[in-house]
């Protein structure tokens, strides 16, 4: 007999990524002799550092890394965490205020698991990452989106914050640079939000995995330390994955006040015990090796970088944002919304996306994926030679009519 009982409705609420969903089928449709150009990675295409490889196959063989560690980390990899964190974001920590995990995924997972209570809400700058609503509505918390306009770079304000917040709201959520705008918040903009989160004392997670991808002399200030005493109400979630090209590895981290970090560590002790002792290893010579490698993989997105913001530009009816940070550009195509092309009239970014799949063999995601209809993702993690082609491709489409 089958079982008539359905699943948890928790779980049943759960929309699959956007961004895998796209990814896959691309790679699906090449699979199957499609000549595809894909967009949609959120993975840089280069190869992890030979010195990060090396160190892990060394791993391999010690007889150390196969066995239980840990739950929190391996304590080389703590410590070089702290020495990044201290270097990048500005925030000293202790290694108990550091669990390694399972990706940056997990660390997400975790903190708003921690923060979150049921029926809390948590204020989502939008556009955003397709993962955060699920995470707090899996944590039983309301995401409320706060929109950022095209127009000033897809950034919030502490007033849209002031007219969003509720009785209810206990976490604000902030990313720069931001997956899926790129967009980098100055040193100004991150401390007004910083100050505004502590005036309604409300927890900060920042998701802080692209910091060390940012261009045109632009840093990435950390709202950790963006005003005094910001960090005792900030998680800081980060790992290797991106600036590494290391996202198969599956390291990431959670940072902050040491309460969080006990609960977490509490809950991953029964989630999924220690991350992968190999991939830890290989994490710890990421961070405290050579970062020649990195250097060149960010001076190589920059370079694709501008090609996509020229080339996306010659389209009418296109608005391409200069993106600082991550690898995405992510322009406003409403200007080709509702008019014909290959036969087709799409009235959504939705319904452009699936006409230039099967029309050109290009797949980008719409920016439905990301709350805000009338835009497009699109990643340059790609080889130049592809990247070209596929602008090449979109531009024979748009520019004839």
């Amino acid at each position: 007999m089958h079982v008539t009982k359905p699943l948890s409705s928790r779980i049943r609420s759960i929309s699959e990524s956007a961004t895998l969903k796209v990814s896959e089928k691309a790679k699906a449709l090449r699979t199957a002799g499609r000549p595809v150009i894909s967009y949609s990675a959120g993975e840089p295409n280069f190869p992890t550092p030979a010195h990060v490889v090396e160190a892990a196959a060394a791993a391999a063989h010690d007889p150390r890394n196969h066995h239980y560690t840990p739950t929190s980390g391996l304590p080389e990899l703590k410590a070089a965490i702290v020495a990044k964190t201290a270097r990048d974001s500005g925030v000293a920590l202790e290694p108990s205020q550091v669990i390694v995990t399972n990706g940056g995924k997990q660390a997400v997972y975790e903190a708003f698991a921690a923060l979150v209570e049921v029926g809390d809400e948590v204020l989502v700058p939008a556009p955003y990452w397709t993962t955060y609503p699920e995470a707090i509505k899996l944590a039983g918390g309301v995401p409320v989106p706060v929109l950022g306009d095209v127009s000033h770079d897809f950034k919030i304000t502490p007033e849209q914050l002031e007219a969003a917040v509720t009785e209810r709201t206990s976490v604000l959520l902030f990313v720069s640079p931001s997956n899926p705008t790129g967009t980098v918040y100055t040193s100004e903009e991150t401390a007004a939000i910083a100050q505004w989160a502590a005036d309604h004392d409300l927890w900060v997670l920042t998701d802080e995995i692209y910091q060390n991808l940012t261009y045109d002399g632009v840093q990435a200030t950390s709202i950790a330390s963006a005003v005094p005493g910001a960090e005792q109400r900030t998680v800081l979630v980060n790992g290797v994955a991106k600036s590494y090209a290391m996202t198969g590895w599956r390291v990431g981290w959670l940072a902050g006040p040491q309460q969080v970090v006990k609960a977490v560590s509490n809950l991953q002790s029964h989630l999924t015990s220690n991350v992968s002792n190999v991939s830890q290893v290989a994490a710890t010579a990421a961070l405290t090796g050579p970062q020649d490698a990195v250097a060149a993989m960010r001076a190589a997105f920059d370079v694709r970088r501008r090609t996509m913001v020229t080339e996306l530009g010659k389209i009418p009816g296109v608005q391409v944002p200069v993106p600082h940070g991550a690898f995405y550009v992510y322009p406003d195509v409403t200007g080709l919304l509702g008019r014909t092309w290959a036969g087709r009239t799409p009235q959504t970014t939705l319904e452009l996306a699936d006409l230039l799949l099967d029309e050109l063999n290009v797949a980008v995601v719409p920016g439905e994926a990301f709350g805000v209809g009338g835009t497009l993702r699109l990643s340059y993690s790609l080889s130049d030679e592809a990247l070209l082609e596929g602008l090449q491709r979109l531009q024979g489409l748009f520019l004839q009519g």
